[in-house]
């Protein structure tokens, strides 16, 4: 079962480093994830988020972390959370939003229903949502909604990856494709259906074309935006296959990847790697593509 794969085993911390010991200690027990996102978010330097409800009617709201030191409108991070599209609260990804606002991105963290309260594709629909929140307030808080970007972890990498693929959710909402720069996934779950996984069923549902749907492999195409996907090669949770599919798929259709599997690191500790290096190369190379990606234009027909 999904649920039971949470934690991974526990690696060896970084050296020098006593806030990563701790980190490292928390991933070793289990039940703890209260606990290892608090010390996530123990200390951070940015100001507080400001939160802004963009579906009243669903009662759904978003972090906006404001851009540190942007002296041209910023490039917008929209990063869903993970938890097996079961759990997760937007609260406990304080740090993420911190970390990008510091590297000069404006990052939003948006709530989104999950299961039992929805199944797919309903959560994607306020997915769309949140992005088109996103495009249409980016300016106001220091944004450029022609530089929109994508990301998440785990499920969340999962719901970013489906809206930069299948365009069917954004156009939905109003939001035109080539606004969406980039795609950020990290241990994202892109090519793990059909499966007869009594939670996975209850999810997504046991009919084989609602299945399909819900794999971003089945929908790359050569409009895709450019994606920076980063897996741990210790991942016993979403297996790094996922990652290695869809960087393949996306190759075969021309649309430029950076496919990254770190060593010796498994689902959780990848994650807090946008904390700190020391437990995870993964916040260099995210503010790197960030800021390397130009808006896009219309794809001619």
């Amino acid at each position: 079962m999904i649920r039971a794969m949470l934690l991974e085993p526990p690696h060896r911390p970084a050296r020098h480093s006593r806030f990563a010991a701790v980190i490292c200690l928390l991933l070793a027990c289990a039940g703890c994830s209260g606990a290892f996102f608090s010390a996530l978010n123990t200390g951070l330097g940015g100001p507080d988020p400001s939160t802004v409800v963009f579906d009243a009617g669903h009662g759904l709201a978003l972090d906006v972390f404001a851009p540190q030191a942007a002296d041209t409108p910023a490039p917008v991070v929209v990063f869903f959370h993970g938890g097996t599209w079961q759990g997760g609260e937007r609260g406990e990804y304080r740090f993420v939003g911190d970390a990008l606002a510091a590297r000069g991105a404006l990052a939003l963290v948006p709530d989104y229903r999950k299961y039992p309260q929805v199944r797919f594709p309903d959560f994607m629909d306020d997915a769309a949502a949140a992005v088109a929140w996103a495009h249409d307030h980016a300016r106001a808080h220091g944004g450029d909604p022609g530089r929109i970007f994508l990301a998440g972890h785990s499920a969340g990498a999962h719901i970013a990856a489906l809206l930069a693929t299948d365009p069917r959710y954004l156009e939905a909402h109003g939001v035109p494709r080539h606004a969406i720069a980039g795609l950020i996934g990290l241990a994202g779950a892109y090519d793990f259906l059909p499966s007869d996984d009594e939670e996975l069923v209850a999810i997504f549902g046991s009919d084989p074309d609602q299945q399909a749907r819900s794999q971003p492999v089945n929908f790359v195409d050569r409009d895709t935006p450019p994606a920076l996907l980063i897996h741990g090669d210790a991942d016993r949770l979403v297996k790094p296959a996922n990652s290695r599919s869809l960087a393949s798929e996306l190759r075969a259709n021309g649309v430029p990847v950076a496919h990254t599997e770190v060593a010796g690191i498994g689902h959780i500790r990848l994650l807090a790697g946008m904390r700190t290096e020391r437990l995870a190369d993964v916040l260099d190379p995210t503010a790197a593509f960030i800021h390397e990606q130009p808006a896009r234009t219309p794809t001619p027909r």
